[in-house]
């Protein structure tokens, strides 16, 4: 197993671990996005995100997409939006290899904090962020306002 960058080409296989992710976290039909919008947004001039992927002979079983947020209080910081791996290849240190290079990133680049949100019923990962010393901080409640609600906010 190799864990690199990805790279362009590595987008159709990054877009069917997204699309099994969301089987997984029972929102099949929630993947709005494309090859084409991870491409625009992840290389070029200006990219919004960074991804890394495992690699077991040249196939994507995993991927780790990251990019930079603002914090007030510690100054730039770095967000974990997906780590995910094939299903068939989980259990064999594919996650925790690209977490590593997540934190990896994260300390290289002299950030003060990496967050990332984990749903309360996967408690795989949970045990896992646990042991390599995460903060899981549970009286913190995640706030979403989706496409639905920002039209009905700025309508009203």
């Amino acid at each position: 197993m190799e864990v690199r960058k990805a790279n362009k080409m590595d987008m159709p296989q990054v877009l069917e671990l997204i699309k099994e992710l969301a089987v997984f976290e029972n929102e099949p039909d929630a993947v709005e996005i494309s090859v084409e919008v991870l491409e625009i947004n992840g290389f070029g001039e200006n990219p919004l995100f960074t991804c890394f992927v495992a690699e077991i002979d040249n196939v994507v079983v995993g991927a780790a997409l990251i990019y930079y947020r603002f914090s007030t209080w510690k100054g730039r910081t770095l967000h974990l939006e997906d780590l995910i791996v094939k299903e068939k290849h989980r259990g064999k240190g594919i996650g925790e290899a690209l977490y590593t290079e997540v934190m990896k990133f994260a300390y290289n680049q002299g950030l003060k904090r990496v967050a990332w949100d984990v749903l309360d019923w996967n408690t795989g990962a949970i045990r896992f962020y646990e042991r390599s010393g995460a903060n899981i901080m549970k009286e913190w409640r995640v706030v979403h306002m989706d496409e639905k609600g920002l039209k009905a906010f700025i309508e009203k």
